[in-house]
């Protein structure tokens, strides 16, 4: 398991990697959940097909975020 911790704690630009994989999980779920709402408001038009794959991107991020953290605590 130590070659998890070793990819999970990579120092890019001072800061681990499961902190800028964590950053990203939190974007493009922010940005996931603001397409329908900025959508209906007018303010953008994103079409509603990149919901469905931004949340698949959204879980990604997470998944991996989630299974670096988990196994570098084993």
């Amino acid at each position: 398991m130590v070659i998890f911790t070793q990819i999970a704690y990579y120092p890019i630009l001072g800061k681990p990697l499961i902190f800028y994989l964590g950053i990203l999980a939190i974007s493009s779920l922010l940005f996931t959940a603001s397409i329908v709402p900025l959508n209906k408001k007018g303010f953008w038009k994103i079409p509603f097909k990149y919901h469905p794959l931004m949340a698949k991107v959204t879980i990604t991020f997470a998944l991996i975020h989630g299974i670096l953290a988990i196994l570098t605590n084993l």
